[in-house]
């Protein structure tokens, strides 16, 4: 999902956005799960797809709760410095690691962060262009180091902001952004979310791949500057060797709705999904993955089970285990000097699931990157994996 935006509320109050301007559930037989369990051999019609939060780098707090410009510039840079504390190309070695160990022919990737930085000036329009951590590269480098193992099916650009940067938090520094009556700013910063799938190269056919934005958008005022936080889906039908056709689904769920509101904004983009003629319905059995916070097990706040009972209500049912759990570190303790422990994945949001239970069956899962690698947690969430069968 979108370290905690709040983290007296909930731990998975993610972000999606930049600086902020940024129940019954249906009886299934689910194996016991292991975190980072060796992948077994894939046999005649098994797929095996994973859901994968790359987490967008910092806690957006300082950005969301500025009352006007000035504190919205300084907010950014305690962000933006805690994007490089939190060294992307670094965890970018670990998730690489969980996907080439579990070997999935499919992966949904949420919070794909594209950060790039311009000079100080009015962010109107958005053309900061310059690359400082391009996640979705960052990561292939690594899966594709020494042979091509991955593509990219489809991207779907999603929340898109830029704002100016007090990087040093000095005022008396810097160039001053007139306009707007900032002072000390030392550059433009932006964040571009997207929602990504990727595909095993050689063996995983796709088509009809698709991509689109939700209809129901959270609305901000950081900085008392209006944004909508745009989030979206991203789609391809899939055809693997001796597994019948199907389509897979990636998508991310609002994380900063009021979860009490009925109903919530979540809620609605998970109607969305499997509403008549949505990326989440047709003629073959779909596979949806992805970070949808919420869940009806591991509710944390009244409420949050919404999204994920508006998915059972339309016939989804889950193809993954709930345990080990999922979600979710906070953001100062992913970097090097961080001191987080396994125990505070203590809820579930990173979720798979069919609307097909009579043909998609669910045969292993288990959960990857409860465990930090090169001294970084890979991610604020873990990783999730499914091997299924298809009939």
């Amino acid at each position: 999902m979108i370290s905690s935006l709040f983290p007296a509320n909930r731990a998975f109050r993610r972000a999606g956005m930049m600086l902020g301007a940024l129940a019954a559930i249906a009886a299934v037989a689910v194996p016991a799960a292991t975190a980072d369990a060796a992948p077994k051999r894939a046999k005649k019609g098994q797929v095996t797809v994973m859901t994968r939060n790359l987490f967008l780098g910092a806690d957006l707090t300082p950005g969301l709760v500025a009352a006007n410009f000035q504190e919205l510039a300084n907010g950014a840079g305690v962000i933006l410095n805690q994007v490089d504390d939190n060294r992307f190309p670094l965890r970018a070695r670990g998730l690489a690691a969980e996907i080439l160990r579990k070997k999935p022919d499919l992966v949904g990737l949420q919070e794909v962060s594209w950060w790039r930085t311009d000079k100080c000036g009015v962010p109107i329009p958005i053309n900061a262009s310059k690359t400082r951590y391009d996640y979705l590269k960052l990561l292939l480098d690594r899966l594709n180091k020494g042979e091509k193992r991955y593509r990219v099916v489809v991207v779907q650009p999603e929340f898109d902001f830029e704002v100016p940067v007090n990087a040093d938090g000095d005022e008396t520094t810097g160039t001053p952004v007139t306009e707007l009556q900032i002072e000390g700013c030392e550059l433009n910063g932006r964040l571009t979310m997207r929602d990504v799938i990727l595909a095993k190269r050689g063996t995983v056919t796709t088509s009809n791949a698709r991509r689109g934005s939700f209809d129901r958008l959270l609305q901000v005022t950081p900085g008392s500057f209006p944004v909508s936080v745009t989030r979206g889906w991203t789609s391809a039908d899939v055809k693997i060797q001796g597994v019948p056709k199907f389509r897979f689904v990636n998508t991310h769920l609002e994380a900063f709705d009021d979860e009490t509101e009925v109903p919530s904004i979540r809620s609605d983009q998970a109607r969305e999904l499997v509403a008549p003629g949505g990326p989440a319905t047709g003629r073959l059995p779909v596979v949806l993955v992805g970070d949808l916070n919420s869940d009806v097990r591991t509710e944390v706040q009244p409420g949050d089970a919404q999204a994920f009972q508006a998915l059972l209500d339309a016939g989804f049912v889950p193809r993954s285990t709930w345990e080990p759990l999922s979600c979710c570190l906070s953001a100062d303790v992913l970097s090097e000097s961080g001191g987080g422990t396994v125990s505070q994945f203590d809820h579930k949001v990173d979720h798979v699931m069919t609307d097909e239970p009579g043909r998609v069956k669910l045969v292993s899962s288990s959960v990857t990157g409860r465990q930090p690698v090169n001294g970084f947690w890979s991610s604020d969430h873990a990783g999730v994996v499914s091997t299924l069968k298809i009939k």
